[in-house]
């Protein structure tokens, strides 16, 4: 069965940002999640372009590396890419109304 997109950002939900307690799906840090072509073993690769919320982000490598696990953590995933983007920069308007409750940003 193919891998959809939706598995594998659900699967980022359980990335969590380290200083604000809330996952980086919403708080739209995942720009993008493409996933690749379906391999022999049913497998796929996959890419992701992600954000921080500034550039200078002490968690930056811990939420790559968070990203990059949660990914290869899925059963269809076989490798998994992750490439930290600058632009756009991020907004609190990235984040999800859920989100922006639960840091009281309105």
């Amino acid at each position: 069965m193919a891998l959809a997109e939706d598995s594998v950002r659900e699967a980022l939900k359980q990335v969590i940002d380290p200083e604000l307690f809330v996952n980086i799906v919403d708080l739209g840090l995942i720009y993008v999640v493409e996933v690749g072509d379906e391999k022999e073993d049913g497998r796929h690769d996959v890419k992701i372009e992600m954000t921080m919320t500034s550039p200078m982000c002490p968690a930056g490598p811990q939420l790559v590396a968070g990203t990059k696990s949660a990914a290869e953590g899925l059963e269809e995933v076989d490798e998994c890419e992750v490439k930290v983007v600058m632009e756009p920069a991020w907004s609190p308007e990235k984040m999800t109304d859920e989100a922006r409750d639960h840091l009281g940003i309105f």
